[in-house]
């Protein structure tokens, strides 16, 4: 039975981005966008704040908008950009196009691994900070980065679980340990994550939100595997809030007195 105070911290946890308050902690990336990844994500796993991609204002971002409904929170990305002043363009496009104040930023030169350009990405979250944005910066977990995104004024810090698009989960789970411990900003791990169990895992650790996109998108079953991964991040927050039991190494601990007489 969990204490009453218990009971109240998990029904009142929020997650606070920029001073918005978010009950779910899934957030859906929507790079392979069809409609039923859309609707999966808003019904099934209950996400809040979707992605959008806005490199340039065309027909396919306006077919995508007319799936999302209004009371979700866009959260425009950078994608496509190389460098710092490439992404200030891109979110002060997306501004223009009345897609908020959200923006995640995503630098990204290599081409192979498409790994983020850390300093390229402080760069631009300090600028756009400055003229009003809510920053979410894409960055690989490095905690020197993560220091000078949370002085750039960033609102959360997003380090990739393991390379965009490919279900590997998390490789980087040390070093994602390292940032939820002294980073005092949210940490959502964004990218990589393959499975709900990973979701959850990383949910468990401390970890204040999950983006997902590719798992869901290539999973057989779109709306099953979204509430998969809905029921895994309430699973981990749960358990993190909850207080996880110890780990005892190298012999056993009985759980019951009943066992006592092994030791006589």
């Amino acid at each position: 039975m969990y204490r009453k105070e218990e009971k109240d911290m998990i029904k009142d946890d929020k997650l606070i981005l920029g001073g918005h308050e978010f009950h779910s902690r899934f957030i859906l990336g929507s790079g392979k966008y069809n409609p039923e990844l859309i609707h999966a994500a808003v019904k099934n796993a209950g996400a809040e704040i979707i992605t959008l991609a806005v490199r340039r204002a065309n027909s396919g971002t306006a077919s995508i908008l007319e799936h999302i409904p209004d009371s979700i929170t866009l959260l425009p990305n950078t994608s496509g950009a190389r460098t710092a002043d490439e992404a200030v363009r891109i979110a002060r496009l997306a501004r223009e196009l009345g897609c908020g104040d959200f923006v995640k930023v995503e630098v990204i030169r290599d081409s192979k691994y498409l790994l983020p350009d850390n300093q390229e990405t402080i760069r631009a979250t300090e600028m756009l900070a400055k003229e009003g944005f809510i920053v979410m910066p894409y960055m690989y977990p490095d905690l020197n980065a993560a220091r000078d995104l949370e002085h750039a004024g960033a609102a959360c810090i997003m380090p990739l679980g393991a390379p965009i698009g490919t279900n590997k989960g998390l490789c980087t789970r040390e070093f994602i340990k390292i940032l939820i411990e002294e980073i005092d900003l949210p940490i959502i791990v964004d990218a990589g994550i393959g499975r709900p169990s990973q979701a959850c895992e990383a949910m468990e650790m401390g970890a204040a939100a999950v983006m997902a996109n590719t798992a869901i998108a290539t999973s057989g079953d779109i709306p099953a595997m979204a509430e998969a991964f809905k029921k895994a991040i309430e699973a981990g927050r749960t358990a993190y809030l909850s207080g996880l039991g110890r780990v005892v190494n190298g012999r056993a601990s009985a759980s019951s007195p009943l066992t006592g007489f092994l030791e006589q």
